[in-house]
């Protein structure tokens, strides 16, 4: 070989430079293989933790679930279990049940895979439905339980007076459980929805379902707890005026005030003072400023003049003032508030009361009830005054059997059940003239109230223009239909459908009289109503029509809301279907709806709304 070859031909052995760089270079892939490894198997390990422990948790959470029945059952004395378990057993175990599955669903494995891009939606989703059960479980029962098993479980009174006390002692607890209610909801609410993983998806919809339901009830009983002790005389007398409302012909609130009662609370036990008819106080002009507003849309009326239009806004705190003062001007007693029932509420309360009797020995029933005050009572008497006469006995058996029932242990659960659901529906109403406990009532269905605060708002209300009773027949549909965001708001279009469903013929003349005296001519049955509708602050009307027809609607506002009203005559057996087309302030929420309650609830039906960027 050459010199030259020499110089240029690679050697057999690579140098021990170049040997030792080798060797580095297959260590460092030996050891990214054995990360990769390492990095899977932990992968696969920490799968299977999160798999093993998952299953346990849901486990637990079923056991809760259990418990929580079993819970129900216990405070309620709902059928089910010969024996079942104290309460206070019951919220123990669901307590451990729940804190055992979210302590399943911490930890690092549990931690790292919520954060793995969209894989870890569904890890995410369970933590925070463990996360949200055990915070309900933990801190949300235990001052309810102590205050539903109070009453029955060894109280010195027993009855309402032991609720108040119970009441009183956990007002502070019971805020604080409301808290973690929203704190909870607010967790559920915020966990990504998995619809490819379909049993985590559907439990987490049933949960914020559950807890969207249980947030009021929790404010509710917090704000009782707070306004029900002092106002029922735990710190001294109270005493109230309460109003029957005849929801056979449409008031604001309800129906028309008919009979009244006056009653004293006094450490829990209510005690009926006076009954009276509307014809005492017909006439009285009690002095009583509502502002302008109230006295430009309704001043017409003669509200503050006349009891029979008291109560033609909706906002019940007006008919309140209007009613204690008429009462302190008839009579020179001040009242300390007012409250407002229809006989569907009387018919719910009695279905748990059991029937009361009448002097002439008819039976006024959870099912009769409605009837006698809004129907056959027309038909029975023809003269006026013995017609009050029988619905205010109506009154005073159904007021002296509730009263009874209050102080009975064993039927107060059921009763505070049926009374939190007239409430819900808009059936029973109270104003307190304590400025603290109003403050507190106000954001609550419980005062009947129209919201002050902006945003969006739908609901219809009538009053009935006619002077008969035809309301009972009435049914009313509000379809509100949200349409595209424009430079000068989102239109709205409001659809409202009234229908009269009474008969043609065989009314009484007192049921299909018409005060109004049209200069028109009408039918028996035919009826006249003042229809408005309540939409967002700030919503302008476009375009009104009637059955398609152009029509001129007037407009007004109440509480800083706007309002549009028609008056409409609506023949028996006949519907009116009126359109409003409206442009209102841009929001992507849907309306806080308005309830007027009458024989027959409003259907409502709302379409979704379109999200405006």
């Amino acid at each position: 070989m050459t010199e030259q070859q020499e110089r240029t031909a690679v050697p057999r052995h690579p140098s021990p430079a170049r040997r030792v760089s080798r060797l580095l270079g297959s260590g460092r892939r030996r050891s990214f293989r054995i990360a990769l490894l390492t990095v899977a198997a932990l992968s696969l390990v920490g799968a299977a933790w999160i798999g093993v422990t998952g299953l346990l948790a849901r486990s637990e959470l079923l056991d809760a679930q259990r418990e929580l029945a079993t819970l129900r059952q216990s405070v309620t004395g709902s059928p089910g279990n010969a024996t079942p378990a104290s309460p206070d057993t019951a919220m123990r175990s669901a307590a451990a049940h729940a804190a055992r599955a979210h302590r399943l669903t911490t930890g690092p494995a549990w931690y790292a895979a919520s954060h793995v891009p969209f894989l870890g939606r569904p890890v995410t989703t369970v933590r925070g439905i463990a996360q949200a059960s055990d915070r309900v479980a933990g801190d949300v029962l235990p001052p309810l339980v102590r205050v539903a098993s109070h009453p029955t479980g060894g109280a010195r009174h027993g009855g309402l007076p032991a609720l108040l006390s119970a009441l009183e002692d956990r007002a502070p607890a019971l805020e604080q459980a409301a808290r973690a209610t929203d704190d909870a909801r607010a967790l559920a609410e915020n966990t990504p929805r998995t619809p490819w993983v379909p049993g985590i998806d559907r439990a987490r919809g049933r949960l914020v379902s559950q807890l969207r339901r249980m947030a009021p009830v929790m404010t509710d009983t917090a704000v009782a707890a707070r306004v029900l002790p002092p106002m029922l005389g735990a710190d001294g007398p109270r005493r109230y005026i309460a109003v029957f409302q005849n929801t056979a012909e449409a008031r604001g609130t309800g129906g028309l005030p008919g009979a009244f009662a006056v009653l004293t609370a006094d450490q829990g036990k209510l005690r009926f003072e006076t009954f009276g008819t509307d014809t005492m106080l017909a006439n009285v002009r009690p002095e009583v400023d509502l502002g302008t507003e109230y006295h430009a849309r309704y001043g017409a009326m003669d509200p503050t003049g006349t009891w029979a239009n008291s109560n033609v806004s909706p906002h019940f705190p007006y008919a309140a003032g209007i009613w204690t003062a008429t009462w302190r001007k008839y009579s020179g007693q001040r009242v300390d508030g007012a409250v407002a029932l229809d006989p569907s509420a009387l018919a719910r309360l009695l279905r748990v009361t059991g029937p009361g009797r009448l002097p002439d020995g008819t039976d006024v029933t959870a099912d009769n009830v409605l009837d006698l005050t809004e129907r056959t009572g027309y038909a029975r008497f023809s003269d006026s005054r013995e017609r009050k006469a029988f619905l205010l006995d109506v009154a005073r058996t159904a007021a002296t059997t509730l009263t009874n029932a209050l102080h009975t242990p064993q039927r107060l659960p059921e009763l505070l059940k049926a009374t939190y659901d007239i409430t819900q529906e808009g059936r029973l109403k109270v104003w307190s003239a304590e400025s603290q406990e109003q403050r507190l009532l106000q954001e609550r269905p419980l005062a009947g109230a129209l919201p002050a605060r902006p945003g969006p708002l739908a609901g219809v209300v009538v009053n009935n223009a006619a002077g008969g009773k035809l309301d009972y027949y009435l049914d009313r549909k509000l379809h509100w239909i949200p349409g595209r965001c424009t430079p000068r708001g989102r239109t709205v279009t409001a659809r409202i459908t009234l229908v009269n469903g009474a008969p043609a013929s065989g009314l009484p003349p007192y049921v299909t009289q018409r005060v109004d005296t049209p200069t028109y001519r009408t039918r028996p049955g035919d009826n006249r109503l003042l229809v408005s509708y309540y939409a967002s602050s700030g919503a302008r009307l476009t375009r009104a029509t009637v059955d398609g027809r152009p029509v001129t609607v007037g407009s007004g506002a109440e509480r800083g809301h706007a309002v549009f009203t028609l008056d409409v005559e609506l023949p028996a057996q006949r519907s009116r279907t009126l359109t409003l087309h409206l442009l209102e302030p841009i929001s992507n929420r849907p309306p806080v709806l308005l309830n007027q309650s009458l024989v027959t609830p409003t259907h409502v039906r709302l379409e979704p709304v379109p999200v405006c960027e």
